[in-house]
């Protein structure tokens, strides 16, 4: 459930969270967490609209969570990137004024990024063609940003489908290509938070990093900092034509990625299968002594909860402090907890990022 927008409460917000954290962690014998909060507003880099026609005039519009029939009508929205809510209303006035725009459009999104990049998609319930191009040009000259067109089974895209995000992380400027529809961590400012903090409690180290869940290289590029070698894992395919544009955007030579689910990475490296995506990489060359998770929220499942615990330090990064409670249930008996944090990358919902560092007994 959502928390009503209050910077005033802020504060207040936050140290509930914390405290739900430590009572999480408590059974485990928790360091006290290191808290990392956001901005209290201008926060969150991408937004999703909805268009909502009052006399055949269009609005943006939100909806509660699991309600379409009664709309929020919004001009502005506080948590959203200033970059967005600059362009809200220029564009909306633009496809008003123009037909080609604006006929049966139905949806925008926009994604942005802390170095100033914006990427608009429309959203139409007709089809768009080369028309439909020339007027989202000017559009798109007119307010500095990139724009792309979506109808039925259609996708317009007039220079790129990314935008290109660059996050100051301990004295070093890393660029990150983050595509269109594409996970990417919403909060910029935390995420500086998040990738900082991994790297103080990853250390430097004379082994390999193991990497599952590594989505567009967010964490893998300053990570491969502090390793010799890291191989990172991701299934998602759009996610690895990122991460690897990333890799060799930012010049590491270190970084063997494959595209392999994380149940398939136990099964590579325990010796219960071969992947044909694995061939050319020699397994046994590696000598990991850390392993960094970011599961999805249902957090490590049964077999690679096993995997982990074969290794030294487990650095975990999750997005629903729940499961990582009850993973680390699970690996309590071989891994304590020496580091542990909260980044607060959803201010005003009950919602929070934790990261622990777990090493062996």
């Amino acid at each position: 459930m959502a928390v009503a927008f209050d910077p005033a409460g802020y504060d207040q917000q936050l140290q509930a969270k914390r405290e739900r954290l430590v009572e999480l962690l408590q059974p485990f014998d928790a360091p006290a967490p290191e808290v990392f909060a956001s901005p209290v507003e201008h926060f969150r880099l991408r937004a999703e609209f909805r268009l909502w026609y009052e006399d055949g005039q269009p609005h943006y519009a939100m909806f509660e969570p699991g309600g379409n029939r009664q709309p929020i009508l919004i001009n502005q929205l506080p948590i959203a990137s200033r970059r967005i809510n600059d362009l809200m209303m220029p564009l909306l006035e633009a496809c008003k004024a123009d037909p080609e725009l604006g006929h049966r459009l139905f949806q925008v999104e926009f994604l942005t990024t802390l170095s100033g990049e914006a990427l608009v998609t429309l959203c139409y319930h007709r089809p768009i063609d080369e028309q439909w191009d020339t007027a989202a040009r000017r559009l798109a000259d007119e307010l500095g940003i990139l724009l792309i067109g979506r109808s039925r089974g259609r996708r317009r895209v007039l220079e790129r489908d990314y935008v290109v995000e660059q996050l100051q992380v301990d004295g070093r400027t890393w660029r990150y290509q983050q595509v269109e529809g594409g996970f990417t961590q919403p909060n910029g400012c935390v995420n500086q938070h998040m990738l900082s903090w991994a790297l103080a409690a990853a250390g430097r180290n004379d082994d390999d990093l193991l990497e599952l869940y590594c989505g567009n290289g967010n964490f893998t590029l300053p990570l491969s900092t502090r390793f010799r070698r890291v191989l990172a894992t991701e299934l998602s395919k759009s996610s690895v034509r990122s991460a690897l544009e990333n890799i060799a955007d930012n010049q590491v030579d270190n970084v063997t990625l494959v595209r392999l689910a994380s149940e398939e990475v136990t099964q590579a490296l325990t010796g219960v299968r071969e992947f044909r995506r694995l061939q050319g990489i020699d397994l046994s060359g590696y000598e990991f002594g850390t392993v960094f998770v970011d599961p999805p929220r249902a957090g490590l499942d049964p077999a690679t909860l096993q995997l982990v615990k074969g290794y030294p330090r487990i650095l975990y990064i999750s997005c629903n402090p729940e499961t990582l409670a009850a993973n680390i249930a699970e690996l309590q008996d071989s891994h304590r907890i020496t580091r542990c944090a909260l980044f607060d990358q959803f201010p005003y919902t009950h919602h929070m990022e934790a990261g622990v560092l777990l090493e062996r007994r």
